[in-house]
């Protein structure tokens, strides 16, 4: 049985190749983000236990740590002196660094990365951690002096000698470039500036006696640990101790945030071609076996019971999986090392030379391919094992059509009433965890009653969509819907595959469009401001911004804006932690804000607060409660509920309750911030155009703030959400190319299951081209119903997700029917593209071996 199976898998290996490149596709996704991870994982951690001090000692955490407003968290430099009286301590250096600064050329272009990476100003103090070293020019002295990293320097094209402006907090300076420093590991991505040290408290922090964190060096002997608790007993609980490795490990924290974006990313790509391979792999391996019907019966009849039958279907399986997941594996070792590729082109500069493969990579990638294959034949092996030996003396085929299809109808209509009921229950939730669990199980529920019950619609469906056929192509119209509809489960299976595909791009394109039109709804009620003025990034900006605003010729009413994390204790005892911004007043002059109770002038008065009503009514909260607050700085308050609103704004990750206050009440709490936006009207007698031609003219200097109206604002949204769309069609790209792969795969094994019958139609006239023609339009029905379900499975999950966004003031409702239509035209265009190689195969046969085919 052994020989046999081995020579079966050698006699259809080009049968099986469009599978075994479906495994390929898994295994490779799932190789790469593997070993991408791991060699930046290894890289950064190498980098960080590197550079870190032995003990750091840094101000105590708190709200302050997200920089929304802009403040920078510091030490006393005489903290130093207690320091390094310490027994142990045999050095101690007062840090300067910020990363809330922007740094431009002469001619005012960013000199730091444009991928979110930050720009990073610190105090050259070079020691044997330093992550650079000095490689030309010589260390800045002066405040008129700096120092450059050599990959920006390079990127930019700047060298000794350049000027360089510093956009910080306390204001703007510029500095000569007198040296270039180099890194000793990686480059992060960042650019580096650095400044003399007293340059650098000054000039960045504002005050010569302040360091946002104090390093400290051991002596020889004193374990860090050990120094660590020496210092903790000196300086109490004031302020947070970290060892080197506590140092690194916080560090990889934060650096494994970013890199689990790109994992799971990767291995949703994964996922997809997963999911969508296993349709492909189930009819190729179902296909197989009912045209092996007569071999599987000798079998049965010289002695091989339905175990070795069955074993035999599953080592072939095993064969494809271990050829798939062996290519795969090096295909996701080349990804990744196009990942490492593609990160240096936005600055980390990775050595592919240094590329980590774990033991964990090729036991996944294997895991993977082989429990694809496995899983994906044992329903077609279970089928071959029942395979009679009086088989072998007919040309019986196994189709399975009678009682599983009845079967396939009872489980199909539980499991999607089940589903149906998910959604209905998400839909009409009140509560968005509630909503979003719900949605989880729907979806997962209606996508396997769609898969299950899809062979009981393709009658019905390709009935409709093929109705035309015999009308417009005659005979071979009619020939190629009944193809179609000969074998359903075959059919289903064929168009499950690329269903999955459209389905998912169906749903989040309802998606995206929803949330775009309720942000441009939001827009168009709130913002009356002629322009604003904002970080590009959503960052704070410095006050001279603020006051080269205001002095700008034709700017009339200017209204700033300041935000702040902070933390509310509920009258439950639960601490709600979220976002609120503060206002200057005439507020109504430039946004229009609808209230449920009190008013714009109640909501920004001294010591209250405004928030959403909803959000109010889920705490117990009412105009004139008292919160208590606690602000960045561990600083506390107590505030009164002003004002409510009712607004159902749309919030973002970390903001809830729609809260603000006045101007004044930030400052009093969070001192020394900075503005976060600026809303400008145009004085009487400008016009708006030539208010936007000076403020861009103004802000020229300043390139990371941007004058944007309403139209630009929702520009702006837009492309925020294009980024999710653009994944979405990226999932939708790969699961084509598979379901390409199955359309071309059931195509070709089905012109050889048909040889004799190709064979008597062109016996009897059917022609080359009418050959053709017949398994284009075989193909392009097939497809067409594969992207029928996906849009409607997509459009119910869609209007679900769409109730879930509800909850969070995404309100609006939009469909995007020209998507729907250009994916209906791409689905034809997939069956053209899949039919071609099927068809011409089949209309170069010889008529004569076609008919006398066995």
């Amino acid at each position: 049985m052994l020989k046999a199976t081995l020579r079966s898998f050698l006699a259809h290996k080009g049968r099986l190749l469009l599978s075994a490149l479906a495994v390929l596709l898994s295994v490779a996704f799932v190789a790469g983000s593997l070993i991408f991870s791991d060699t930046v994982t290894r890289t950064f951690d190498r980098l960080f236990a590197s550079t870190s001090a032995d003990v750091t000692v840094n101000p105590k955490k708190d709200l302050s740590s997200s920089n929304l407003s802009g403040t920078t968290r510091t030490v006393p430099v005489s903290l130093g002196e207690r320091v390094r009286s310490v027994d142990g301590v045999a050095a101690v250096h007062a840090e300067a660094s910020v990363e809330n600064i922007t740094v431009v050329d002469d001619g005012n272009d960013p000199v730091g990365p444009t991928t979110g990476a930050p720009t990073i100003a610190t105090a050259w103090q070079p020691t044997d951690r330093s992550p650079v070293r000095l490689t030309s020019g010589r260390a800045p002295n002066g405040p008129a002096e700096a120092l450059l990293d050599a990959d920006t320097a390079d990127a930019k094209h700047l060298g000794i000698g350049d000027t360089l402006t510093v956009i910080a907090r306390p204001g703007s300076f510029k500095v000569t470039i007198v040296g270039i420093a180099t890194f000793r590991t990686t480059n992060p991505g960042a650019a580096l500036v650095f400044l003399d040290p007293p340059t650098a408290r000054q000039a960045l922090l504002g005050a010569d006696d302040l360091a946002t964190a104090l390093s400290v060096d051991a002596a020889p002997g004193v374990s860090d640990e050990v120094l660590k608790q020496r210092i903790a007993a000196v300086l109490g609980d004031a302020y947070d101790l970290e060892t080197a490795a506590e140092q690194a490990r916080t560090a990889a924290a934060e650096l494994g945030s970013f890199l689990s974006i790109i994992k799971w990313v990767m291995l949703g790509f994964a996922g997809i071609a997963v999911l969508v391979g296993v349709f492909l792999i189930v009819n190729t391996f179902s296909m197989l076996i009912a045209q092996r019907t007569r071999e599987l019966g000798l079998l049965r009849a010289i002695g091989a019971d339905r175990r070795q039958v069955r074993r035999s279907v599953l080592v072939e399986a095993v064969l494809l999986g271990l050829v798939g997941s062996t290519l795969g594996l090096a295909t996701g070792i080349a990804l990744a090392w196009g990942l490492i590729g593609l990160m240096g082109a936005f600055g980390m500069n990775l050595k592919s030379t240094e590329m980590v493969i774990g033991w964990g990579t090729p036991v996944a990638s294997y895991a993977v391919g082989l429990g694809v294959t496995f899983v994906a034949a044992y329903l077609p092996a279970r089928r071959a094992a029942g395979v009679s030996p009086m088989a072998a003396l007919s040309d019986a085929e196994i189709t399975g059509v009678g009682r599983p299809l009845r079967r396939r109808a009872a489980a199909g209509a539980v499991v999607g009433a089940l589903g149906a009921a998910a959604l209905v229950g998400c839909a009409t939730a009140d509560r968005t965890a509630t909503a979003s669990s719900l949605l989880g199980i729907g979806v997962v529920l209606t996508l396997t009653a769609t898969v299950i019950a899809g062979p009981l619609l393709v009658r019905p469906v390709i009935r409709v969509l093929g109705g035309a056929f015999p009308v417009v192509f005659g005979p071979v119209g009619r020939l190629s819907q009944r193809n179609a509809l000969r074998n359903p489960r075959r059919t289903g299976a064929t168009a499950a595959a690329l269903m999955v595909g459209l389905a998912l791009v169906g749903g989040m394109s309802v998606a995206s469009a929803s949330m775009t039109a309720s942000f441009d709804r939001q827009i168009d009620k709130t913002l009356g401001a002629d322009f604003t003025v904002q970080n590009g990034m959503g960052l704070p900006f410095p006050q001279e911004i603020t006051e080269k605003v205001r002095a700008t010729e034709g700017a009339g009413l200017v209204v700033r804006s300041r935000m702040t994390k902070l933390a509310l204790t509920m009258p439950d005892g639960r601490r709600v932690e979220s976002t609120a911004s503060g206002y200057e007043p005439r507020l109504d002059d430039v946004t229009r804000l609808t209230y449920a109770s009190g008013n714009t002038a109640s909501a920004l008065a001294p010591g209250h607060l405004a928030m959403e009503r909803d959000f109010a009514d889920e705490y117990g909260l009412a105009v004139g409660s008292r919160v208590p607050v606690e602000f960045p700085g561990l600083v506390r308050a107590e505030l009164t509920v002003g004002a409510l609103t009712d607004m159902d704004t749309p919030e973002g990750p970390g903001i809830r309750g729609g809260l603000f206050m006045g101007f004044g009440t930030v400052e009093k709490y969070v001192p020394g911030g900075q503005d976060s936006a600026l809303f400008v009207n145009a004085a009487p007698g400008t016009g708006a155009d030539t208010l936007r031609t000076r403020l861009e003219a103004t802000l020229d200097p300043y390139p990371q703030v941007k004058v944007r109206d309403q139209a630009d604002y929702k520009k702006l949204v837009h492309d925020q959400v294009a980024v999710l769309l653009y994944l979405v069609y990226a999932l939708l790209g790969l699961a084509i190319v598979i379901a390409v792969l199955g359309v071309v795969n059931t195509l070709a094994l089905s012109v050889v299951e048909r040889t004799r019958e190709i064979g008597l139609l062109r016996a009897i006239g059917l022609g080359r081209r009418q050959l053709r023609r017949m398994i284009r339009l075989e193909s392009v029905v097939i497809a067409v119903f594969g992207a029928v379900l996906g849009l409607g499975l997509g459009l119910v999950w869609g209007l679900a997700v769409q109730r879930v966004l509800a909850l969070e003031g995404m309100t609006a409702l939009a469909i995007p029917w020209g998507t729907i239509v250009a994916v209906v035209v791409g689905a034809v265009v997939v069956g053209l593209a899949a039919a071609l190689l099927p068809a011409l195969r089949a209309s170069r046969m010889n008529v004569l071996a076609a008919i006398a085919h066995e």
